[in-house]
């Protein structure tokens, strides 16, 4: 059976970090595509407007055109955005691959996790530099729906958006890479909005419960460390875990192994 795979980036990156794994998809019988998500790539939204859902309605657009339910495959940060998109569309949607991604449950946001994984090589090299009193002052803020209105109209754009230093790509995200990843990044890789990190997940059991779910972990990862991803495989129940021996881009280092594991979590959903 086909299958329609839609591939949604992480932060700093767009479609094009795809650009491996969309040809072997295609290859097998099946069809993928990847988008550049707000304020990314080929992408005009300000940072200000880049909010978690536009994203969603970025990905609902694609999904609600297709006449079967496709798969959502989420790199890092996106997670929450194919989490929300379960949530609103779950009869749309045959699963989700979580790929060395955030998996966050009802109530919290993707940076009531990040702000305690500190061993990251993102969290210690970005700019502006990481300030935990600053991060834990916006999640208690932002726990507020008007405040999360109001804050990105009104702070600086210094406050709207994060970015890798240039000198820390390699080791954070591409380890394990060819050194042209690490060559090409430099060109490509963009400033990444805040605020979609500070939104509480709305998650219900009937509607995202419902979409199964596989994490895809990576061993080596510098970015989204293995503690962390644990944790939140703990915390969130997921049908399956695929270990990949790799580093955070395994659509880089491994992209053959990578569409291995979409298989395999091809066959889990068909099966449900």
């Amino acid at each position: 059976m086909r299958t329609t795979f839609v591939f949604l980036h992480g932060s700093f990156h767009a479609a094009w970090n795809w650009h491996k794994v969309v040809p072997l998809v295609d290859k097998r019988g099946h069809r993928g595509l990847a988008l550049d998500l707000p304020a990314h790539g080929l992408d005009a939204t300000t940072p200000r407007a880049a909010t978690l859902d536009a994203a969603v309605d970025k990905v609902l657009a694609i999904v609600d055109a297709e006449v079967d339910p496709v798969i959502l495959v989420a790199h890092s940060r996106n997670g929450i955005v194919i989490s929300k998109a379960a949530e609103l569309r779950p009869e749309k949607i045959a699963g989700l691959v979580y790929l060395a991604a955030y998996l966050v449950p009802n109530g919290k946001s993707m940076m009531d996790y990040a702000v305690d994984d500190t061993e990251s090589l993102v969290v210690r090299n970005l700019e502006p530099p990481f300030d935990e009193r600053r991060v834990r002052l916006l999640l208690r803020l932002c726990r507020n729906r008007f405040l999360r209105w109001l804050l990105p109209r009104i702070l600086p754009a210094s406050l709207q958006s994060h970015a890798l230093v240039r000198s820390a790509y390699r080791e954070a995200l591409y380890h394990d890479c060819a050194p042209e990843i690490t060559e090409l990044a430099q060109t490509l890789l963009e400033p990444e909005p805040n605020w979609s990190g500070f939104v509480p997940m709305r998650l219900s059991p009937e509607r995202y419960g419902r979409v199964p779910k596989v994490y895809v972990q990576c061993l080596q990862d510098r970015a989204v460390t293995p503690m962390l991803q644990r944790k939140m495989c703990a915390d969130t129940t997921c049908d399956r875990v695929i270990a990949l021996d790799a580093g955070h881009s395994p659509f880089f280092s491994q992209p053959d192994a990578l569409v291995d594991a979409l298989e395999e979590c091809r066959a889990l959903f068909a099966g449900r």
